[in-house]
Order: structure tokens, then sequence, then C-alpha cells
């Protein structure tokens, strides 16, 4: 208020001098008291004083990207007798960039005298707060300035404050994410095409107890009639069929006296192998016939119990842990003697057996009779052959045009159509890409490949929450651990997304160990790209100048420029390379 006087004071006596006869010297006097009275009761009475950068840190500094997010934390302080006692002060953080500005999370700060449930500051001794915000990273922000803007009030008078610049440029090798996920492995739908497949046909011949003989009842049951007609038609097509053996397993059920068990197998095992030599004859096959026998079947005993409901059924099984010689096991059971009833009438029969086991392969058509078949007629090819001749080919157009055929032939198999989408993505073409997978998923909703590769398209677009969900739906692709890596990454939890990646040689996975700080095994992962780009040999340059190799690290710059020029531009406002921007190859480079 003081000053306010003096200020009116010397406007009196200046209009004062303009009416009177004084001396020039005394005039120019009062007229410099004046303006200074003047520029000191505007500082006090109309405005609050400007703040300096040296009132503010900002952590980190530079800022940082994490995933696709800028946090800061701001820690200020409002100096001595700065803070008028009923006035307020908003504090807003601001990104200023060359294409416009983004305002982060404003903070109020009031006077003692100001009732209101912000932070107080206490006019006499200043005070320091501490602030946090954050900004949704976009690419024009890599080159900016953060400002803090101020807007202080006292009543409903507003006090000019200028704004302070506290940061300079953002650190956003995190945010290169967006330009890896475009060379990630993506889900590839295998086809399940054998050349081989290892084929069984089982029979069974039932006995009556204690004989061996085979009843012709027994050979026309189902089981032994499909072993005849699967020698039949091995015999019929051994361009196709091989046979490989037959195997034969005769057994004795657990009752009565081991001798009288032993030989009753040895003679099943007898009549069983006479039988399959017969008809073996009768197809005019020839192969090894392999048999055992099983005197006493304790393991099929147990397993029949423990499958069964018959009475007593837990004190049995509790005999046959407890005793492990089989005539005491046989005299425990037969004193149960209401469930050895149901053993005699349930259990025991299907133990008293012989199995026919015939081992052969199914060959499928060569890669050359696959091809030629395509070429001739595509329809008579199996889903699994289609799929299987695009491995055939390196040719991305042929391969293209098999699985557009198959997807004619074979709608209902989402397979063709996830590849498409592959292939699509791969080239960049992310619009053919959405529609290919959309259509595999309406085929197959729940199949993993094309969910995985939905999650990737969804992350290109910035839509986390749709990728986790499409993610959580592809556990059983071989690609779904850096998909997931990818997602880690965009949510800023880098060990997470380390682990994720796991062995994955991809620019991803080399980005995640940089943002870890695990060089020497990011140089390790990226030197192991099977087709390395300009992204590869980026994120090589950011290891060297981050390891103060500034040779490598312009060699790395200049490969990634040849085979992307874009980067130049982007290299050229990377803090990454600040120790180097001022080197003239650099600067050439990135011109």
């Amino acid at each position: 208020m003081v000053m306010c006087h003096l200020f009116y004071i010397f406007a009196f006596q200046l209009n004062h001098i303009k009416h009177n006869n004084h001396n020039e010297m005394q005039k120019n006097l009062i007229i410099a008291l004046a303006i200074t009275a003047t520029g000191l009761a505007l500082t006090s009475c109309s405005k609050m004083g400007a703040l300096s950068a040296d009132n503010f840190s900002v952590t980190p500094n530079p800022l940082e990207t994490l995933g696709d997010q800028v946090p800061a934390t701001i820690n200020g302080r409002f100096p001595e007798k700065y803070m008028k006692k009923k006035a307020t002060v908003t504090v807003t953080p601001v990104l200023r960039y060359a294409t416009g500005e983004t305002k982060g999370s404003a903070a109020t700060f009031q006077g003692e005298k100001v009732e209101g449930n912000n932070q107080s500051i206490s006019y006499l001794v200043g005070g320091n707060y501490t602030m946090k915000t954050n900004f949704q990273y976009a690419p024009e922000m890599q080159k900016s300035d953060l400002y803090l803007t101020f807007d202080a009030r006292k009543g409903k008078k507003a006090y000019k404050v200028p704004d302070v610049k506290v940061g300079e440029g953002i650190l956003a090798t995190s945010a290169l994410v967006n330009r890896t996920l475009k060379s990630s492995n993506t889900a590839f739908a295998p086809d399940a095409y054998q050349h081989v497949i290892r084929q069984k046909e089982e029979a069974n011949i039932q006995f009556l107890i204690q004989q061996a003989k085979i009843r012709t009842s027994e050979l026309k049951s189902v089981s032994v009639q499909n072993f005849i007609k699967t020698l039949r038609e091995i015999r019929a097509d051994q361009e196709r069929k091989a046979l490989d053996n037959v195997e034969v397993s005769a057994y004795a059920s657990p009752d009565g006296g081991l001798s009288l068990n032993t030989n009753l197998a040895q003679n099943r095992e007898k009549a069983t192998r006479i039988y399959v030599g017969q008809e073996l004859k009768k197809a005019g096959l020839e192969t090894d016939v392999n048999t055992k026998y099983t005197a006493e079947d304790w393991d099929g005993f147990q397993k029949l119990v423990a499958e069964s409901n018959i009475q007593d059924k837990e004190v049995i099984l509790r005999v046959l842990s407890m005793y492990q010689d089989p005539e005491e096991r046989e005299t425990q059971i037969r004193n149960i003697s209401a469930a050895f009833t149901d053993l005699a009438n349930e259990i025991l029969p299907q133990l008293r057996r012989s199995r026919i086991s015939v081992n052969y392969d199914l060959i499928g058509r060569s890669d050359e009779e696959i091809q030629q078949q395509y070429k001739a007629d595509a329809s008579k090819l199996s889903v699994e052959e289609l799929l299987y001749s695009a491995t055939l080919t390196e040719s991305v157009a042929e391969q293209s045009d098999i699985y557009k055929r198959t997807t004619q032939l074979y709608p209902n198999d989402y397979r063709a159509y996830n590849n498409l989408g592959v292939q699509a993505f791969q080239t960049g073409n992310y619009s053919d890409a959405q529609n290919y997978v959309n259509q595999a998923l309406k085929v197959s909703s729940n199949a993993a490949e094309p969910n995985v590769n939905a999650g990737l398209l969804a992350l290109l677009n910035n839509n986390e929450e749709a990728a986790q969900n499409y993610l959580s739906k592809g556990a059983a692709s071989n690609a779904v651990g850096e998909a997931m890596g990818n997602l880690y990454l965009k949510q800023g939890k880098y060990a997470q997304a380390v682990k994720s990646f796991g062995d994955s040689k991809s620019n991803s996975a080399g980005l995640a160990q940089i943002l870890t700080k695990d060089y020497m095994t990011a140089a390790s992962t990226l030197s192991s790209v099977e087709k390395p780009d300009g992204m590869t040999y980026y994120l090589k340059a950011i290891i060297a100048a981050r390891t103060n190799n500034n040779e490598l690290a312009i060699e790395n710059l200049r490969n990634a420029i040849k085979e992307d020029a874009s980067l130049a531009k982007y290299a050229a406002n990377d803090l990454e390379f600040k120790k180097i921007a001022k080197d003239s190859t650099f600067q050439l480079l990135t011109k």
C-alpha cells in the first residue's frame, strides 16, 4: 500500500511541475522518481511477479515416453512474499510443438486467506509443491517444449504471470513400438498334412473261462470284421497303404492258480496267432506277427474295477494296493463275498481275451503329385493338401492364389483366410489384412491364429483393450508370446515384454531389451533378425549411441536411412542422438 501512495504523490508532483516554473534539473529528478515509483507500484499493486525456471524441476528430464504416454512430475516453489493472501494461482503444464499444443493436468494453489480445498501457500515464507501430469504421445511431440502457464487471480482481478519454459524435447524411444509392430511375426495357420500317417486297427477276441478255443461267434464281432476289412484294403491299395506288422497280446484273468492262468494265456496267444496267420494268407499279405501273453492281468483288473460301479469298489482297490502277492490278493478279494460275485459276472470275463493290433502307414501324395494335381484339378485335393501345397513355393503370388482357391473349395476352414491376412499384414496392406482376419474369425471365432493377428491389428490402431481381448483367445498360437510382448511394450511394462518375447528375434524384442537397458542381449537379438529392415539398423544405432560408440551409431544410421528414408527426419529430432547431433556426418545424413 505504501508504494501505491508513493505513486499518487509522485503523480501529483509531476502535475504540479507542469504548472510551475521549477528549474530543469529539479523537473528531471521528479520525473525519474515518478517513473521508478510507477514501476514499483505496478509490480505491487496490479500484478504478481514473473517466476523463473529456477523455481521448478521436472522428472524425468528430458521427458520420456512410457509406452504411448508421457508422464511428468513437476516440483515447484512459490518464493517468499509471492502468493498474495487472497490470491489463487492455477498452474497448467503445456507441451508446445510445431503443429499445436497439448495441455496436461492443472493444479490450483491458494493464499492463506482463501477459503478452499487447494494447497495453501504462505505469503511470508512461500511454499513447495508437487504436481503430476501425463500427455498422450503423438509423433509431432518429439520436438517440443514443456511450459507452465499461470492463471493468477485475486478476487475478480486477474494478474498476468509470464509462461515459464521448464523442459525441452521428448525421448520417444518406447514409441518406436508403433514402427516395430509392422515387422512383427504374425500367426500363420499351418496345415496338418503328413506324407506318412501311422495307423492302428485293433480287434478283440473274448474266451470262455478256462478255455483257449476261438469261438465262431467271436469271429463275427465288429472289431474282428474290421480287422479283416483293413487287411483287404491294405492289399488293394499298396501304393497308399503299407503294412508294418501285426501284434497279438493274450491274457488270462487273475482268478485261479498262476500255473493254470499261464497255460491259458499261452494257449490263447497260440490260437490267436494261428488265426492271424490264416487271415494274412487269405489277404495275400506277409508281415511280422509279434506275440506276447500276460498270465494274470492285474493291471486290466484294477482299471476295470476303478471304472465300474460295483459294490465295495473302494475296498477292492485298497486290497490291490496293500498286497502285491497274486495269491494273497485273490484270497483277500474272495473274502469279500458279495463283491466277488459282481467281479465274476462283470469284470473277470472281460479279462479273458486276446487283442490283435494291425499297424500300417497311410502314404500321402508326394510333393510333385500334389503340385501336378493342383494344376490338373485342385478340387480333388484335401484341404490339408491344398494348404501344404502353398508351402512348396516361395512365390507370394502363387501362395496367394492357392489360399484363395482353398477358400472357394473349403469356405468353412479358417486357415486360408487367416494366411491371406498374414500376407497382407507383411506387405503393409492392413486394410486387406483386417478383412481377411475378420473372415477367418467369422468362420471360427475362437481360432487362435486369427485372434492373435486381430490383436496385432488392434495394437496398430492403438486399441489396447481390444488387443487384450483378442490375444486372450490366441493362447494356443506359437505367435501369442510375441504379440503379448508388443502389448506390454505399448503399456510401458518393459520387463514383462522381455519375458513374453522370450527368444524371439524381432525388432520389438530388441526394443524391449533396449528399454530395460540390456544392451548386449538387444544387440544379439537384432543381429539375429531374419530379415533386417530400416528399424533393425535404427535400433542398433540407438544401442551404439547409448554405449558411446558414436562411429558405429552413424554407420547403423546410414544403413537405417538407406532402408527407410523417413528415418532421416526422425533421427534429426531424436534425443537418443543428442551427443552426435553436431557431427557433420550425422547432420548430412539427417538433413
